[in-house]
């Protein structure tokens, strides 16, 4: 790969890991304090809400963000048509839902999510003002200024969520927690980008954009509805407390995976869409990166089900152990996600939005079909049939990456077999550790400790490429130690990198 684009990703990459995991590090850390003084009801609350939240940021956007990423020619007119699109869709989302409250609280027959809905969906407003500050420094790989732009808000609004709780606001804690980093992140964006939209509205640039967004739209709305179904069915079902355990899972499985998964995809997308007509230069990144994901995310999503009980125990308390069994499950469909993520990012790459949206509305037909059989049946039964959905996804995702790349199923799993083999020892360790020892902290601090390390070792032992490549990363970084440098290059002096 050209020195340009490895630099590039390089670069990309530290930062993003950075922009997220701080952020994510802090929000977490502030979510589990407040874990413990709220209940897994107030959390479902919000839950119950996030498919309208979601559903919404989906319209705001319609496929232009990554329209406006995918294109090689874009003009500050095709940016400024995006900014009026955004703003005109937020407030009618924002109106409707507002027009909407008092049937959605009908629906799960709670009088408290009439104002909630109200002043929780404010999001949409502010999100919608800077959407498009987020592509340009996308395009630009420029996660150094997302991460100026993320950190603040994160601990300013930690602080409010804190002592909202503490004080007894319950599910207006979290609210008021939402409201601040939203607010906050756009006042510091508008600074910090200085891009100002022009009062331009381009029809042009609207039907070329829409062209391949409005696919992506399609796609989107599809794989929206269908994840945020499941709150829907249990929040219904079962009880507001069900959903509370069952989102809160989600969300430890998401920190690692999901995150992970983002990070490497919003990296490779602008990066791979520079490389899209060169299919050896992008065969060649392309496999690296897939390597690269399973090699961050496999041992983080197995070591997690691992430790799942003593975790959840040791930060959350007792009263939020019935979420252990779901985070075991949602680990390992988390795990499959993310590959068949990469895969699909492939597809935006190649700008082929109509296999996109083709393939969702095949694999999610199939996916509402297995949550109307395991919904009776429990939560637990509808985690199961996420991860049979997961192997599903992946199959049909692998069958285009063959016909565009000649990289399929069977060439993948030979690819990743042997990192998710040494993830499982990952699991068996950290599983060994809470039967052997019975005090969660203890548990968790040698976790910590030797699944690393055990990790390292067997893939240094059995010459994994990506460890070779994660270390020429390391080591490309102009932040990192001389000692650590001379160190990779001693460990690795053949090393090739991205």
């Amino acid at each position: 790969m050209a020195e340009n684009l490895k630099s590039a990703t390089v670069r990309g990459v530290w930062w993003s890991l950075l922009e997220k995991y701080s952020t994510q590090g802090i929000s977490t850390i502030v979510t589990i304090f407040m874990a413990r003084i709220l209940t897994p009801d107030e959390y479902g609350l919000i839950g119950m809400l996030a498919i309208f939240m979601a559903l919404s940021q989906v319209f705001i956007d319609g496929g232009f963000a990554n329209a406006l990423i995918q294109k090689q020619d874009r003009t500050e007119t095709d940016f400024s048509t995006v900014f009026w699109i955004n703003i005109g869709v937020s407030i009618t989302a924002y109106l409707l839902l507002f027009v909407s409250a008092p049937a959605i609280a009908r629906y799960y027959n709670e009088d408290i999510l009439i104002p909630v809905t109200r002043v929780y969906c404010l999001n949409l407003l502010f999100s919608a003002l800077v959407a498009v500050n987020k592509v340009k420094l996308v395009i630009d790989l420029n996660f150094k200024t997302q991460l100026k732009i993320s950190l603040f808000p994160v601990c300013i609004s930690g602080i409010v969520g804190l002592t909202c709780a503490h004080y007894g606001f319950g599910v207006w804690a979290i609210v008021f927690q939402s409201i601040t980093t939203t607010i906050l992140s756009a006042i510091i964006s508008i600074c910090l980008v200085r891009w100002k939209p022009s009062f331009i509205f381009s029809k042009e640039s609207f039907h070329s954009l829409f062209r391949f967004g409005s696919k992506l739209l399609a796609a989107q709305i599809i794989n929206t509805v269908y994840v945020y179904l499941y709150n829907i069915f249990i929040g219904k079902r079962y009880s507001k407390a069900e959903l509370g355990l069952y989102t809160r899972a989600g969300q430890f499985g998401q920190l690692v995976s999901t995150n992970l998964t983002t990070v490497m995809t919003r990296v490779s997308f602008p990066v791979l869409s520079r490389v899209q007509n060169d299919d050896t230069q992008l065969m060649g990144a392309y496999r690296k990166f897939i390597r690269i994901v399973a090699f961050i995310v496999f041992p983080f999503a197995l070591g997690l089900c691992g430790i799942a009980r003593p975790m959840i125990s040791a930060l959350l308390t007792d009263k939020w152990l019935g979420a252990v069994p779901f985070l075991q499950i949602l680990s390992f469909v988390y795990l499959l996600d993310g590959i068949t993520l990469v895969n699909l990012n492939l597809l935006y790459v190649k700008g082929k939005s109509n296999i996109v949206l083709r393939l969702e509305i095949i694999k999610k037909s199939i996916a509402v079909a297995i949550l109307f059989i395991t919904f009776r049946y429990g939560v637990k039964a509808i985690c199961y049939g996420q991860l049979v959905y997961g192997f599903i996804a992946l199959a049909f995702n692998t069958k285009n990456t063959k016909k565009l790349l000649d990289y399929g199923l069977f060439s993948q799993v030979r690819d990743l077999l042997p990192y998710f083999i040494c993830s499982l020892a990952v699991a068996g360790t950290a599983l060994g550790l809470g039967y052997i020892i019975h005090n969660n902290w203890i548990v968790l601090a040698l976790a910590l400790l030797l699944c690393p390390c055990i990790y390292f070792i067997l893939c240094y032992l059995l010459k994994l490429e990506a460890i070779s490549e994660m270390a020429s990363i390391v080591s490309s970084n102009a932040y990192c130690p001389g000692w650590l440098n001379r160190f990779l290059s001693k460990l690795f002096p053949n090393d090739n990198c991205l």
